[in-house]
């Protein structure tokens, strides 16, 4: 069993909740961060990633092919997202928001540093995945100007499917001005 598993496995008790009028900021996902990272991916998902996945990947992010970001509220994590990048474009593998927390727009702001981080990655589309049960997710990426292309039969724990989802010219100065104007509205 490896140092960040013994680490992990001494309990995912979910973060205290930071206050309502706490100051957000975002930074790149750190192991230092798995221990919330995994108390929330166990609360948000019904078959959440293992902590082997999250080092995995952020060994992938520290290569260059990823972008993991955790978002805090006075130092406690309470959310996170990632984003894979293939060349000149990028796939959202997750975003994830204390279920507690859920309704503060925080998701929202999550989806805007990723698809910040895909532009200065010089992507020109992003794609993601989403529970075609979850329609308020649905919802929130169609304001990213994300569009169902598709659906991936029983993705979802072999049993749910999944509607893929395409934003495309996201290198434009027009969605510089979109994800500007979202912001503005939060």
């Amino acid at each position: 069993m490896s140092f960040v598993s013994r680490l992990l496995d001494r309990g995912n008790a979910p973060p205290p909740l930071p206050s309502a009028a706490g100051v957000l900021t975002f930074e790149p996902m750190r192991k230092r961060h798995l221990r919330a990272v995994m108390a929330i991916e166990q609360l948000a998902y019904p078959n959440p990633w293992t902590p082997g996945v999250f080092t995995t990947e952020l060994d992938e992010a520290r290569a260059g092919r990823r972008v993991y970001l955790v978002a805090l509220i006075d130092g406690i994590v309470v959310g996170y997202g990632g984003l894979m990048l293939v060349v000149d474009e990028a796939h959202i593998s997750n975003v994830a928001v204390d279920p507690r927390l859920r309704r503060r727009h925080l998701g929202t702001r999550v989806m805007i540093e990723l698809m910040s981080a895909a532009r200065e990655q010089n992507a020109v589309a992003v794609s993601l995945e989403v529970r075609i049960s979850n329609v308020a997710a649905q919802s929130m990426y169609a304001k990213f100007g994300f569009a169902a292309e598709g659906v991936r039969h029983k993705y979802y724990e072999n049993v749910e499917d999944a509607v893929v989802m395409w934003c495309r010219n996201v290198d434009s100065p027009a969605y510089a001005a979109k994800l500007r104007e979202i912001e503005r509205t939060l």
